[in-house]
């Protein structure tokens, strides 16, 4: 018989992880780093006292974070599997009911970014000894259900211990879409409270060390053959490169591409850092977020190669990027999901280095023509001039989000990452942010989920961290997106993790009231002001006496509070270069005038109006949108 060691599920589990490794090439690291854990009704006597336990007799064999969100805990572990380019992520461990519906949240930004996380949220007893428990769904229907199964739509893997036998296959399972850079996401295995705790002997081969190699597939040689051809053939063809280049390491092979063909490259949000902004051939953000010089060569394009995007609608400015009237689309991703968008019939189903790698030599004597490259050149040094505008101090009492970037990018470093997810910022960095690292763009825009930042920063400072760099982390945030999920400033004060902070206060909702008036809504209820019982709304003018900065302060972090006035951007740039100096999180508080916007980048996205209305400010938006509408190309694929 095979030799056993007596444990419970949970210590089981725990030690399972800590021998886990992803090799890629010659990079092997472990695969789950560390695990977070809230510990309480669900979870205390079993995952969380395994960790106790180890941490007691092996501190090294799974290092114990804590956390003071459930949801943070798992952007945290976002931003630190796209830190390590998907090697390597973090595990949340969560207790029944409240502290599992946290998560939800996090599992869905998981997902939907395709980057993997590990959440073993806890459940109600397999045996309902004691059912119903406290905290317990009560469904007549159905009494099985609970707000575990909710995991289910937005996790990429889901798998429930009801039995302790059942460890072994399901820890497996989840391990290998952990892993697969097809199917990665969030992978949720659901711990029932009692079976956590039970004992059960473990074959010694399951907590051995074992190796998970990530597959990467070359390209079949008849779709490749007929990539080549469509290049070949093209006038104007335009590359979009999205967070697949990134996650396989295949930035440098992209340049060498570029460098020989001429080709431009405009950039997803997730393919932010493909290329560093001044190199000839990099365009910036494509889309509706886009750059000017990036969306009217991508309105033109003939032949559009897509490099591991998804082809969001922001991508494509709601399919209305891509205007030629044949364009053909080279469609190159390791997920055939991605690769047949857009009805293409040219998809090349591959890692997207491999495959850059085997494309490469077969364009050796491509170049894009003299005119195109003048026309690339143009449109670059128009739009770069335009940020240098953008850019520029303009004394103003309340300086704009753009003077603001500015300021911030002035003042960093070129291997220091940006950290951004919602509001008016990811489109403003998208057309602005000059980034001159491939990991130094971190803007979270697939799920583009407020509240993410903070805890994502803390992730990526970690996953840096864990790399051997003291690379500097600088979250932006808005006011609104703070106000949402900041608690995690604690986790860094305890744990001595610097961050710097700038928080842009505009007193509200800034994107979505510039998305308000767009549709004719004039910013209703994107305002933080004081209720108004007469008018039965908040557009009034009474700011609310909220003060953010003390509540930064509160928590510990050392907090720059900058007046409005016209040395503001000043002050900005000489707190940035403190808090750069400074071992220390820093809070740096500034106030900014939301009606001033980024430079236009003709990116359009669509968000109905209503069809009919007493408004006239609605009525004008509908004129506008259907004008907008009939730009956009029939759907396929």
């Amino acid at each position: 018989m095979a030799e056993t060691k007596r444990m419970t599920v949970g210590q089981a589990l725990v030690e399972f992880l800590a021998h886990q490794y992803t090799v890629d090439g010659d990079v092997r690291e472990r695969t789950v780093a560390g695990m977070f854990g809230i510990f309480g009704h669900g979870n205390v006597a079993g995952v969380g006292q395994a960790l106790r336990q180890f941490n007691e007799e092996q501190p090294d064999l799974m290092p114990y974070y804590q956390a003071r969100n459930e949801q943070a805990m798992v952007h945290q572990a976002v931003g630190y599997a796209r830190m390590h380019r998907r090697r390597a992520t973090l595990a949340a461990a969560a207790s029944v009911g409240p502290g599992a519906a946290n998560m939800l949240t996090g599992a869905a930004l998981a997902t939907s970014n395709r980057l993997p996380a590990l959440l073993l949220p806890s459940d109600t007893f397999a045996t309902r000894v004691a059912d119903p428990v406290l905290q317990q769904l009560e469904h007549p229907h159905d009494t099985s259900v609970q707000v575990t199964d909710a995991f289910r739509p937005v996790s990429k893997f889901f798998d429930r211990v009801e039995r302790p036998e059942q460890l072994f296959s399901i820890a497996l399972a989840a391990m290998r879409v952990l892993t697969d850079p097809v199917e990665t996401g969030a992978v949720t295995i659901a711990l029932p409270e009692d079976v956590q705790a039970e004992a059960i002997d473990v074959p010694l081969e399951f907590l051995q060390d074992r190796e998970w190699r990530i597959n990467r597939p070359r390209p079949d040689r008849d779709a490749l053959a007929a990539a080549v051809e469509a290049i070949r053939a093209a006038k104007r063809p335009m590359i979009v490169a999205g967070g697949g280049v990134l996650y396989s390491g295949a930035e440098g092979v992209l340049r060498e591409l570029v460098e020989t063909t001429g080709i431009p490259v405009g950039t997803s949000q997730a393919g932010g850092g493909t290329l560093d902004w001044d190199h000839p051939q990099s365009l910036g953000g494509v889309g509706a977020t886009g750059t000017l010089a990036a969306n009217r060569i991508a309105a033109e394009a003939d032949v559009i190669i897509g490099v591991g995007t998804r082809y969001s609608d922001f991508t494509t400015a709601s399919r209305t990027a891509f205007q030629h009237p044949n364009v053909t689309f080279v469609n190159l991703n390791v997920a055939s999901f991605d690769a047949y968008k857009h009805g293409s019939q040219l998809p090349l189903i591959a890692d997207a280095r491999e495959a850059l790698v085997e494309l490469t030599p077969l364009l050796a004597d491509v170049r894009v023509d003299a005119d195109y490259a003048e026309r690339i050149r143009a449109e670059k040094a128009e739009w770069d001039s335009t940020v240098d505008t953008a850019f520029a101090r303009s004394g103003l009492t309340l300086p704009g989000q753009p003077e603001i970037i500015g300021a911030v990018q002035r003042s960093s470093a070129p291997d220091d990452v940006i950290v951004q997810a919602a509001g008016s910022l990811p489109g403003d960095l998208h057309k602005l942010w000059r980034v001159r690292d491939p990991l130094g763009y971190h803007v979270e825009y697939a799920f583009s989920c407020m509240g993410y930042e903070i805890a994502g920063g803390l992730g990526v400072k970690r996953g840096a961290l864990a790399d051997g760099s003291d690379r500097d982390v600088i979250v932006m945030v808005g006011d609104g997106s703070y106000l949402m999920l900041n608690t995690e400033l604690v986790t860094a004060v305890a744990e001595g993790i610097k961050l710097i902070v700038v928080l842009i206060q505009n007193h509200g909702y800034a994107s979505i009231g510039h998305l308000s008036e767009t549709v004719g809504s004039e910013r209703f209820g994107t305002k933080y002001r004081a209720y108004d019982p007469q008018a039965r709304n908040f557009q009034g003018d009474e700011v609310l006496p909220v003060d953010l900065a003390m509540n930064a302060r509160s928590y510990g972090l050392d907090v720059v509070e900058i007046e409005p006035g016209e040395t503001a951007v000043d002050e900005l740039e000489a707190a940035i270069a403190a808090a750069k100096a400074s071992t220390r999180s820093t809070f740096i508080h500034i106030n900014s005038d939301p009606h001033i916007y980024a430079p236009d980048g003709a990116g359009w996205w669509d968000v109905p109006v209503a069809e009919v209305s007493t408004l006239e400010t609605t009525q004008a938006a509908r004129a506008e949108y259907e004008d907008q509408v009939a730009e956009q190309r029939p759907l396929l694929g």
